[in-house]
């Protein structure tokens, strides 16, 4: 149900809108004056604004500003009773939806209305779009291991159950739950991605739930987050095992009672999604480690899919060689080349350590650097040579498969364990060596589990 704020000094305008777009299935709060609107604004979820230009303490036109100045996405359309070609041209100018004069037409109110609510869903659903460009990779292959990936997607599409997918970096958890969601009764509705391990711990909260204006230094105006975005539609959060305790907890509750409040809000908000999780890691050793709550994994593991490394079915490369050769032909309007037997097997017999991920670059690189007419095993052996043989400096061997977020989580662990040590164990003198807090290092020793022997 969309929300709509009428600001108007009339008690008599505000009651015959407030009657009119109620029979139309919309929540409606109302406002005598700027000040109290804008108060609204902050404190509640706003899809439109109704704004007359005459009002007392502050005037229309300025509250306009404010509002598309704090909250830019959100349309409102201005009202006047003396209106002028003027100040409609202003009206517009300073970013409103559109302009009527008073008295008002109401079969024009309802229309304006719905086109403004349907122009804003165009924009959100064409930013979700443009943000899946890249995400077009279709769930190849035929092995026993897929049919059973398969299995599960048809078994728990149609319900809301949760998924948890696990798997290693690159094998397509991602398209497992796109798959989900597309099959899912919500599939019209909004598919919200969120990789919680590349947002910083200190800005991941904020991110899920959203925050109010003032919450922290940069929070300039109120912003929503991924659970009310996701609101009808499916939340998917990718690499949940790299949240912290604290926010596993706050995601815990949101997902028990199905509301949550924005940071810095007091304010429940109340939400309807399908969540779908993923991970890299064994969640049952981040459990005994201490590091993931073992409720929240009961929460999610309604319906566990683990998805097999790429060296587990290499039945399917012969599948989703050929997918890669016709999405990366540099020349569509002919047929890809293709592989000859032998160099096919050397693909087979390779262990794909950055599974298809690694596999779809592959394919890529040989299709720019090489213009042979049949892909020969001698060249399938040149090319994984050179990557093999990618000089990795002294020290950052191990490192070498990782992702960055990856790479830099263990840098980090394996530091902090090394300074513990050189310092004996104190804390204080070993966060003055790390330069960070006390607090700061118990949080770290907390989130690695990190044996302190003093």
């Amino acid at each position: 149900m969309s929300t709509i704020l009428i600001i108007d000094d009339e008690p008599g305008i505000r009651t015959v809108l407030t009657d009119i777009l109620e029979d139309e299935n919309y929540r409606v709060l109302s406002a005598p004056d700027g000040l109290e609107g804008m108060d609204i604004i902050r404190n509640d979820s706003i899809d439109l604004v109704i704004l007359d230009v005459w009002l007392p303490h502050k005037g229309g036109i300025d509250v306009l500003k404010e509002i598309k100045e704090l909250y830019s996405d959100l349309n409102v359309i201005v009202i006047s009773g003396h209106a002028n070609i003027d100040m409609a041209v202003k009206a517009v100018k300073n970013g409103a939806f559109d302009f009527l004069e008073k008295p008002l037409s109401l079969d024009k109110v309802i229309t304006l209305v719905g086109n403004s609510l349907e122009l804003r869903d165009l924009k959100q659903e064409n930013k979700q779009l443009k943000a899946s460009l890249f995400q077009e990779d279709e769930m190849i292959g035929s092995s026993p291991q897929m049919e059973a990936i398969w299995e599960r997607i048809y078994q728990s599409a149609a319900s809301d159950a949760k998924v948890l997918i696990t798997g290693e970096n690159g094998t397509g958890k991602e398209l497992v739950a796109r798959e989900i969601h597309r099959r899912s009764r919500r599939a019209e509705a909004s598919f919200v991605e969120v990789n919680c391990a590349a947002i910083p711990d200190t800005l991941l909260e904020s991110e899920l739930f959203g925050h109010e204006r003032g919450a922290f230094t940069s929070a300039v105006s109120r912003r929503k987050g991924k659970f009310e975005i996701a609101h009808g539609g499916t939340l998917f959060l990718d690499e949940i095992a790299d949240m912290t305790l604290s926010a596993q907890a706050k995601v815990l509750r949101a997902i028990q009672e199905q509301q949550f409040e924005r940071v810095g809000g007091e304010k429940s908000i109340q939400v309807d999604i399908r969540l779908l999780t993923a991970t890299n890691k064994n969640i049952e050793e981040e459990i005994a480690a201490g590091r993931f709550r073992e409720d929240l994994f009961f929460r999610l593991n309604v319906v566990p899919i683990p998805v097999p490394p790429l060296r587990e079915r290499v039945a399917d490369l012969p599948l989703l060689v050929n997918y890669f050769m016709h999405k990366y032909n540099p020349l569509p309007d002919q047929p890809p080349r293709s592989f000859t037997s032998e160099a096919m097997k050397s693909l087979q017999r390779y262990s794909w350590p950055g599974n298809i991920r690694e596999l779809k670059n592959f394919i890529e690189r040989i299709n720019i650097m090489t213009d042979e007419p049949e892909i020969s095993a001698e060249l399938v052996s040149h090319f994984l040579q050179e990557k093999k043989m990618q000089k990795v400096p002294q020290g950052l061997q191990k490192y070498s498969e990782m992702q960055l977020n990856e790479a830099k989580a263990d840098f980090e662990r394996t530091l902090v364990e090394q300074r513990l040590e050189q310092c004996d164990y104190n804390i204080s003198r070993t966060a003055q060596e790390l330069g960070i807090y006390p607090s700061n290092l118990h949080g770290k020793i907390k989130k690695y589990g990190i044996e302190t022997k003093k």
